[in-house]
């Protein structure tokens, strides 16, 4: 096997062809280097250099090594730099798991910023409902979820990263969109709901029931994503109860509502993590995620 060395010995005489000159440029006399470019040849098995009293010449198969040694010099070179890149944090890897609402909401924003004070992280994504990133998390699929309570805090540190409304999506003209005054539970005892899935979409089940006197009676579809609900009631099929940030949606023929009985910003997301992470990457976005705005 060649050495390092080696392979710039003979990218100094490929670029000068004349084996005085690469020795004079590797400030070194010319019969070792000539040593070291025949070692070189026994070591690929090639002749790489045509030579003779007046001139020195490239074979085929030495433009071509030429070209792969050149390579592996840079990277070389490179290799120590982007080590320390990555053990500084500045450099790497991310895997980020997120939920489908916060995919049009919070996603967007955080995601430029980690790329604006981190340029050389690479930040790899997966859309998973919370429960699931829990888990990859344990598995190690995953250095930090974007996720709804509740968790294990005794396994997790998190970091509250915003906190919004829980509101009523209504289609657009419906009559308690007209009501001249703030909505109650009671106003809702007769219109039929879109409610979230108790398994596929917990958090927001368990959000609603806990405030609201939900009649089983009411409801009329169960699904597991945000934008589904206000598809459906942009459609006429029901009302449903959504975070505020489902207004970026952007979907036409909706109108969201408050209600008094809904505690103010009860919907929060976390950034969570292994207590024991010692990636410097996720240590340095923890940074970025927990820096004052």
């Amino acid at each position: 096997m060649f050495t390092l060395e080696q392979a710039r010995q003979f990218i100094a005489v490929a670029e000068e062809l004349h084996f005085g000159r690469a020795a004079e440029r590797l400030a070194m006399t010319q019969p070792p280097l000539s040593r070291q470019i025949q070692k070189l040849e026994r070591s690929v098995g090639v002749i790489l250099l045509e030579r003779d009293s007046r001139k020195v010449t490239l074979t085929a198969a030495g433009r071509a090594f030429l070209v792969e040694a050149r390579r592996l010099v840079v990277a070389a070179e490179r290799a120590p730099a982007a080590a320390r890149r990555i053990a500084s944090g500045r450099a790497g890897e991310i895997r980020i798991g997120f939920t489908a609402a916060t995919g049009f909401s919070l996603l967007g924003p955080l995601l430029a910023e980690i790329a604006s004070a981190l340029p050389e992280i690479d930040v790899a994504l997966e859309e998973q409902v919370s429960g699931e990133q829990v888990r990859a998390l344990q598995r190690g699929d995953l250095e930090l979820g974007l996720a709804r309570p509740p968790f294990d805090t005794a396994r997790f540190e998190s970091w509250l990263l915003f906190s919004e409304q829980l509101v009523l999506a209504v289609p657009s003209g419906h009559p308690l969109s007209q009501v001249d005054r703030t909505l109650r539970a009671a106003d809702l005892s007769q219109v039929p709901l879109i409610m979230h899935h108790p398994i596929q979409a917990r958090y927001f089940y368990d959000l609603v029931i806990r405030q609201l006197p939900v009649a089983h009676e009411n409801v009329v579809h169960t699904v597991g994503q945000i934008l589904t609900m206000v598809s459906l009631v942009a459609a006429g099929h029901g009302l449903a109860f959504v975070p505020g940030s489902a207004r970026l949606l952007g979907i036409e023929g909706v109108e969201y509502l408050g209600l008094a009985d809904l505690a103010p910003e009860p919907v929060e997301l976390h950034a969570i993590w292994n207590r024991d992470a010692r990636d410097p990457a996720l240590l340095r976005v923890l940074e970025v995620l927990r820096a004052p705005a």
